[in-house]
C-alpha cells in the first residue's frame, strides 16, 4: 500500500483519509462489501458515473484495498474484492453507520432498538428480498468451546432463521457492561435464546435452521452456550462481516460494537424473505419468527416483514 502525501505525514489518520476520505470511496468499500462486485452492479447501486467509479477502483485497487479477480476472459471483465486492508475498514463502516444513526438522523440517545418509524427501521425491512454473500463465521456450541469451526450462516435446509442479539454471557465470566440495563433493547438475551433452545424442534419441522449471532468472542458464546445448553450454533460476527454486508444496525457499548436485536428468515437461496424488527419481546419474538416462517413458506412469492 503506498503512502500517500499530506500535510502530516507521520499521522496516520491524515495518511488514511489520503486512501478512502474520498465521498465516494468509503461507498464503494460498503457496497463491495455487501456483496456488490461488478462494475456495473456498482455503477447502478451507487449511482455514479463510469468515469469516476473507473478512478476509484484503480485507486482502491493499487493501494491495496481491493483486488481484481477476472470473470470473463474475452473481453476481459474483473470482478473487486476486498483484501485484508479492506476488511480492515469494516468496523470503520460501522462506527460511520451507528454514529451517523445516532447523532445525524437520531437524537443522540444510546439504545439497542429503533422506533417502528424510524430510517433505520425502513432500512432493516428493506433487507427482504436482499441476498446474503457468501461468508463464514465463527462458531460457538456448548461442544465447541474454541470456536474454531467456521459456519455459513445459511445452513443447507430450505429455511434458516438468524437471529440476531446484543451480547449473552455466561455467570462466571467477565459479562455485560456497567448499565447494560439501562439500555434500551440490550436485555433478554439468555431468555430469547432459551426460548428458542426450547422450541428448536418446531422449527426442524418446517424444515429451518436457527443459528444466534452476536458479536462477541467466540470464546464467551461458547461459554454461554454450555451454561445455556445451547445445542445450536451461535455463530460470531466479532470481525463484522455480515453486519457490514447487510448493513444490520448496531449500537456501541463498553467500547464494542454489538448487534441490535432482530430476526431474519432467509430462503435456500441466501435471500432473506422475512424480517422481524424491532423486536421489543426478545422471547415471544420465538413465536414470531414460526409464525413469520409459517406465512413465508405458505405463499414463496410473498415475502413477509413484521414489527413487534
Amino acid at each position: 500500500m503506498r503512502t500517500s502525501r499530506v500535510a502530516d505525514p507521520d499521522c496516520s489518520i491524515a495518511q488514511a483519509l489520503a486512501v478512502v476520505g474520498d465521498w465516494w470511496t468509503l461507498l464503494v468499500v460498503r457496497d463491495i462489501a455487501g456483496g456488490t462486485c461488478h462494475f456495473d452492479a456498482l455503477r447502478e447501486s451507487l449511482g455514479i458515473s463510469r468515469k469516476v467509479l473507473s478512478e476509484r477502483l484503480v485507486t482502491l485497487v493499487a493501494d491495496g484495498v481491493l483486488e481484481k479477480r477476472l470473470y470473463h476472459p474475452h473481453p476481459p471483465r474483473y470482478s473487486y474484492h476486498l483484501t485484508a486492508a479492506g476488511q480492515g475498514l469494516l468496523p470503520v463502516l460501522v462506527a460511520l453507520q451507528d454514529w451517523g444513526g445516532r447523532y445525524v438522523m437520531g437524537d443522540g440517545a444510546l439504545s439497542a432498538t429503533s422506533p417502528a418509524d424510524s430510517a433505520e427501521t425502513r432500512r432493516v425491512h428493506a433487507l427482504v428480498g436482499t441476498r446474503l454473500p457468501e461468508t463464514a463465521l465463527a462458531a460457538a456450541t456448548s461442544t465447541d468451546r474454541a470456536g474454531e469451526a467456521e459456519v455459513d450462516p445459511v445452513a443447507a435446509t430450505p429455511w434458516t432463521v438468524l437471529y440476531c442479539f446484543p451480547g449473552a454471557f455466561a455467570p462466571d465470566t467477565q459479562g455485560y457492561p456497567p448499565g447494560w440495563g439501562d439500555i434500551p433493547g440490550a436485555a433478554g438475551c439468555t431468555l430469547e435464546s432459551c426460548a428458542y433452545r426450547d422450541r428448536l424442534p418446531e422449527f426442524e419441522e418446517r424444515g429451518a435452521r436457527v443459528y444466534g449471532v452476536s458479536t462477541q468472542r467466540p470464546d464467551q458464546l461458547a461459554a454461554f452456550a454450555e451454561h445455556a445448553r445451547i445445542q445450536f450454533p451461535l455463530l460470531s460476527d466479532a470481525e463484522l462481516r455480515l453486519t457490514t454486508s447487510l448493513r444490520l444496525p448496531t449500537f456501541r457499548a463498553a467500547g464494542t460494537d454489538r448487534l441490535k436485536r432482530l430476526t431474519l428468515l432467509l430462503d435456500a437461496e441466501r435471500t432473506v424473505r422475512g424480517v422481524l424488527y424491532p423486536v421489543q419481546d426478545p422471547a415471544g419474538s420465538v413465536a414470531d419468527a414460526l409464525s413469520l416462517l409459517d406465512e413465508v413458506a405458505a405463499s414463496t412469492d410473498t415475502p413477509t416483514v413484521r414489527s413487534r
